[in-house]
C-alpha cells in the first residue's frame, strides 16, 4: 500500500463521497428496499442453463383460497426449490434486490444512491466470509440452498422481462450472502458506519438518542395455566409492511420430515419463525452491545501503520471496485480501497472533528451458519433437538420464545454476547466514545456460552413474554434470570416497554387463560398506567393550571388529555390527540422529553386535528388507517401498543399504517398434542401485483382482528384450494 499521508487522504475522499447519505437503519438498511420499490432496473441477457433438467425437482405448489403457498416435495431440496418459485411469483423484484444487495452490486442497477451498500459489502468482507464458510456447511444444508437458488434462476429464465440478467446464475452461496449481509443491520452496524462517514460540525456523532425502536411480541402459555391443558404460542413480530424484511407466509412440507408453517423474508429458504406439528418459536429484536468502535493510534510518518500493544502493525488494504450506473447506458466502476486491522474493518476518517483511523469489531463476523441453524430449528421434533439447534449459536441476536406439544415453554435472550474486560465504557456512543485501539485489553475474543445466556424454562407462573424488554422480567414471580449475574458490558436491556408492562399485567392477573382470552391479550389496545405516555399525560395534567396560565389555547387539549382512558380502540374519541402528539417520541430511545417539548407537540397535533377534522375529539379509527389499493379501513392500536401499528401522517391528516403487527400466528397444542393455528397478514400474498385478488384480500380480517385458520393437512388444503401446479408448468 502507499503509506504517504497524501495517499491516505486521497483514498479517504472518494469513500466519503460514495458513502454520503449513509444514515441509520433508514440509511443502509432501508436504502436497500427503498431503492427496490420503484426504480427501473437494467435488464440484460440471461445466461443459459437456468432451467433445471426434467425431473431434477419433484414439487407441487398448492395455493389455498387466500393465495398462501403450501409447497409439497419429496425431498427438502424440492421444497426449497418450490418455495423460491412461489415467492418469486409474488415478490420477484424484492428477492432479486436482496440477492443483488448481498453481492454488493446494487449501484450497478440503481445508481449512486445505492453505492453505500456496495461499499459496506466490501468493507465487511462478505464475499470472503461466505467463500470461506460455505463449504463447511452440512451437505444437506448446501443441497437445500442450491435448490432454492435453482428455483430463483428457473423463474428468471421463464420471466426474462422481470429478471436482472447480471444477477444470474444465482448460487446457494448467494443465498447465504443474504443472511451474512442482513443480520449485522439488525444489530446496528450501519449506525456505527454512519458515525464514521457523517460530515459536518457535529463530527459524525452517532445519534443513538433518536433511534427508532419498533419491536415485536412473543407470548407462550403452559398447560398449567390453561383450562383444557393446551399450550399457546403467539408469534407476533413487528415488521415493515413492504420490502425485504416484510413477512411472507408459506407452508413447507417434504417427505424428509420438513413440515413447517410461518414467515419468511424475500431470499430466505427456510421459515424464520412459526411452527411445525411438534413445536414453534417467535423472535423479537433485542439490543445487546454487539459492536465496538476503536480509535487507532497511527504512525505520523506512515499512516498505514497502527500501534497495538507497543508494536506497529500494517493496515491491510484491498481494492473495492464499485460498478455504478450513472445515467442511460453509461456505467462506471469506481475504484475504492478498504482497510482492515486486527480489530476488524478499518476506516480512515478525514472529517473534523474526530479525524483519524477507526476500526470496528462486531459479533458474528465469519459465521455463515445462521441459515443452517434456522433449518435445524425448522426440522426439530422435540425441545431437546430445537434447543441443540439454538445452542449452535449462529444467530447473533434475537429474543426467542418457544412452546411445544409436550407443554414446554422456554425463553432465551439469545445473542453472541462478547465477554469484555471490565473498566472501559463500552456503551459510550459516537466517535467520542471510541475505545482505545492501541491495547488488546479491550479486544474481546470470546462469547458468552449459550447455557449462560439469560433464559427461563417452564416457569412456575406458566407463562412467558417478551416485547423488546428486559429479559429479567420474562415471567411473573420465580424463574426469571437474575440481572445481577450479568455484567453491564453485555449491554443487556433493563427497561420495560408499554407492551411488556401490559403483557405481564394481563397474563399474571388471569389464573386460567382461555383461547379467547389469549386472543384478547394479543389484541390489547391500551397504554399501561405505568407507561411513559401515561406519565407524560399525568405530569402535564397535574400542572394544568400553570400551563394554561401561560397559554389559554391549551384548555381544550387538556380536557381531551384528562378524559383519555389510555385506550386506542377505533371508537376512542380521545386517543388521536396524544398519539399524534407523542407517538413518535415513543419510538425514540432517549431521556424523557421536557414539558415544553410535550406541549409544543400537543399544540401541533391539535392544529392538525382542527384543520383536517374540525375537532380534537375524532374517533381513533378515523385517523389510523390501513390503505392498500382501493382498501381503506380503520385500525385500532398504535405505537408501543400490544396491537402495534405505526403509520405515516398524510396530507389529509390521517395516518396510513406502514409497520407493526404484520404476520401474526396464533398456535395451540391441545392436551393430546394436536396442533391448530390461525394467522393474519396485513395485506395478502401478492406483494407487488395490484391486479391480483390476493393483493389486499387479508386486509379486512387484519383490520377487524379476525384470525384465519392455517391448513396443514393436504386434505384440508384441498377443501380450500385455489390452484395447484408445478413450477414452470
Amino acid at each position: 500500500m502507499n503509506t504517504s499521508s497524501a495517499a491516505g487522504k486521497s483514498a479517504a475522499r472518494p469513500k466519503r463521497r460514495i458513502l454520503r447519505g449513509c444514515v441509520g437503519v433508514a440509511g443502509l438498511g432501508a436504502l436497500v428496499w427503498v431503492v427496490l420499490l420503484g426504480l427501473d432496473a437494467r435488464r440484460s441477457r440471461l445466461p443459459a442453463g437456468l432451467v433445471p433438467a426434467a425431473g431434477t425437482y419433484d414439487v407441487r405448489i398448492l395455493r389455498d383460497e387466500r393465495g398462501v403457498p403450501h409447497v409439497f416435495g419429496r425431498r427438502d431440496a424440492d421444497v426449497a426449490y418450490g418455495l423460491a418459485w412461489a415467492h418469486a411469483e409474488d415478490d420477484f423484484a424484492t428477492i432479486q434486490g436482496a440477492l443483488l444487495a448481498a453481492r454488493g452490486r446494487l449501484a450497478s442497477v440503481y445508481g449512486p444512491s445505492a453505492a453505500p451498500n456496495d461499499y459496506m459489502v466490501h468493507l465487511l468482507r462478505i464475499d470472503e466470509v461466505v467463500e470461506t464458510g460455505y463449504p463447511d456447511l452440512s451437505a444437506d444444508t448446501r443441497t437445500m440452498l442450491e435448490a432454492y437458488a435453482a428455483g430463483v434462476g428457473h423463474y428468471a429464465a421463464l420471466h426474462p422481462e422481470e429478471a436482472l440478467g447480471e444477477l444470474y446464475p444465482v448460487t446457494g452461496a448467494d443465498v447465504v450472502r443474504g443472511f451474512v449481509h442482513k443480520l449485522p443491520l439488525f444489530f446496528g452496524i450501519d449506525k456505527t458506519l454512519q458515525a464514521l462517514f457523517a460530515e459536518g460540525t457535529e463530527g459524525g456523532e452517532s445519534d443513538e438518542t433518536t433511534e427508532p425502536t419498533r419491536g415485536s411480541n412473543v407470548i407462550a402459555v403452559a398447560p398449567s395455566r390453561t383450562p383444557d391443558g393446551s399450550t399457546y404460542l403467539v408469534v407476533n413480530s413487528h415488521q415493515p409492511w413492504e420490502g425485504p424484511v416484510a413477512w411472507y407466509e408459506a407452508h413447507l412440507r417434504s417427505e424428509e420430515g420438513w413440515d413447517m408453517v410461518g414467515g419468511v423474508f424475500p431470499g430466505a429458504p427456510v421459515v424464520l419463525h412459526g411452527h411445525n406439528r411438534h413445536l414453534g418459536w417467535a423472535h423479537t429484536v433485542n439490543k445487546p452491545d454487539l459492536v465496538d468502535l476503536y480509535r487507532l493510534e497511527t504512525d505520523p510518518d506512515d499512516p498505514g501503520r497502527y500501534r497495538l500493544d507497543g508494536r506497529w502493525r500494517e493496515l491491510e488494504e484491498r481494492p473495492a471496485p464499485i460498478p455504478v450506473k450513472l445515467f442511460g447506458p453509461l456505467r462506471w466502476t469506481f475504484e475504492r480501497r478498504v482497510h482492515w486491522a486486527e480489530h476488524g474493518p478499518a476506516v480512515i476518517r478525514e472529517q473534523v472533528p474526530h479525524a483519524g483511523t477507526y476500526a470496528i469489531r462486531f459479533a458474528g463476523f465469519g459465521d455463515v451458519r445462521a441459515v443452517e441453524q434456522w433449518y435445524r430449528m425448522n426440522k426439530a421434533r422435540s425441545f431437546e433437538q430445537w434447543r441443540d439447534a439454538m445452542a449452535s449459536g449462529s444467530l447473533p441476536m434475537f429474543n426467542t420464545g418457544y412452546g411445544d406439544r409436550d407443554g414446554n415453554i422456554f425463553y432465551v435472550y439469545n445473542g453472541q454476547l462478547p465477554v469484555r474486560t471490565r473498566g472501559p465504557d463500552y456503551q459510550a456512543q459516537g466517535l467520542t466514545g471510541a475505545l482505545d485501539g492501541s491495547t488488546s485489553d479491550t479486544l474481546w475474543r470470546h462469547l458468552l456460552p449459550f447455557d449462560d445466556l439469560p433464559q427461563v424454562t417452564n416457569p412456575p407462573s406458566g407463562f412467558l413474554q417478551n416485547a423488546n424488554s428486559s429479559p429479567f422480567t420474562a415471567t411473573d414471580g420465580e424463574g426469571n434470570a437474575e440481572a445481577a449475574g450479568f455484567a453491564e458490558t453485555f449491554g443487556i436491556e433493563r427497561h420495560e416497554t408499554n407492551r411488556s408492562l401490559r403483557l405481564r399485567s394481563l397474563l399474571a392477573a388471569d389464573p386460567e387463560i382461555t383461547w379467547d382470552e389469549i386472543l384478547a391479550i394479543k389484541y390489547d389496545t391500551r397504554y399501561d398506567s405505568e407507561s411513559v405516555i401515561a406519565s407524560w399525560r399525568d405530569r402535564l395534567v397535574a400542572a394544568r393550571e400553570e400551563h394554561q396560565g401561560t397559554d389559554p389555547t391549551l384548555a381544550e387539549p387538556f380536557d381531551v388529555l384528562a378524559a383519555w382512558n389510555l385506550d386506542t380502540d377505533t371508537r376512542n374519541p380521545h386517543a388521536a390527540l396524544p398519539v399524534l402528539a407523542w407517538g413518535e417520541l415513543l419510538l425514540e430511545a432517549r431521556p424523557s422529553p421536557s414539558d415544553p417539548e410535550l406541549l409544543d407537540r400537543l399544540r401541533r397535533a391539535a392544529e392538525t386535528l382542527r384543520h383536517h377534522h374540525g375537532s380534537l375529539e375524532v374517533p381513533w379509527g378515523e385517523i389510523n388507517r390501513l390503505r392498500r389499493g382501493d382498501v381503506d379501513l380503520p385500525l385500532a392500536g398504535g405505537p408501543d401498543i400490544v396491537h402495534a401499528v405505526y403509520g405515516e401522517l398524510g396530507d389529509d391528516g390521517r395516518l396510513t399504517g406502514t409497520a407493526g403487527d404484520s404476520y401474526i400466528l396464533l398456535v395451540r397444542w391441545n392436551a393430546e398434542g394436536e396442533v391448530e393455528s390461525y394467522s393474519l397478514h396485513n395485506y395478502g400474498s401478492a406483494t407487488l401485483d395490484p391486479s391480483s385478488p390476493h393483493y389486499a384480500d387479508r386486509a379486512g380480517p387484519f383490520a377487524r382482528r379476525e384470525p384465519q385458520p392455517v391448513w396443514l393437512d393436504e386434505s384440508e388444503i384441498r377443501r380450500h384450494l385455489g390452484r395447484e401446479y408445478r413450477p414452470g408448468s
